[in-house]
């Protein structure tokens, strides 16, 4: 979307959030309709990225509407935070198992980037 006098950055700004909107509305529809174990938020970030990789470029507002959309990320924890604390009875009843998954994906998130890491490092120094 090239910016013309007809085009504000208003409008290029309201029709990148539309395009995520969409893709992730694509993605709720594609898991329920074909019953997949993922997140339709997932899906629908993963044809995003699809559509990106076909265009080739990342827009410059498509990128500003994505940073402002991040800065207004903790204001959608505030219902999932309400909602855990009234199951708060339920967490402590779980909490050996939770913690034990809190730890070893953590552990096993820094071995994958340490290795990552290494990885890339290497094939950077080789190439």
């Amino acid at each position: 979307m090239e910016h013309s006098p007809g085009n504000s950055p208003e409008i290029q700004m309201l029709a990148y959030l539309t395009l995520i909107l969409t893709c992730q509305l694509a993605g709720e529809f594609l898991v329920g309709a074909l019953a997949l174990p993922v997140p339709g938020p997932v899906l629908g970030m993963l044809l995003l990225f699809l559509l990106l990789l076909l265009r080739g470029e990342i827009p410059p507002v498509l990128g500003q509407t994505a940073d402002r959309l991040l800065g207004a990320m903790s204001l959608l924890f505030v219902p999932a935070g309400t909602g855990i604390m009234m199951h708060f009875r339920l967490l402590g009843e779980a909490l050996v198992p939770l913690g034990a998954a809190l730890i070893v994906s953590t552990l096993a998130t820094i071995a994958v980037t340490a290795l990552m890491m290494g990885w890339l490092a290497k094939a950077e120094t080789d190439g």
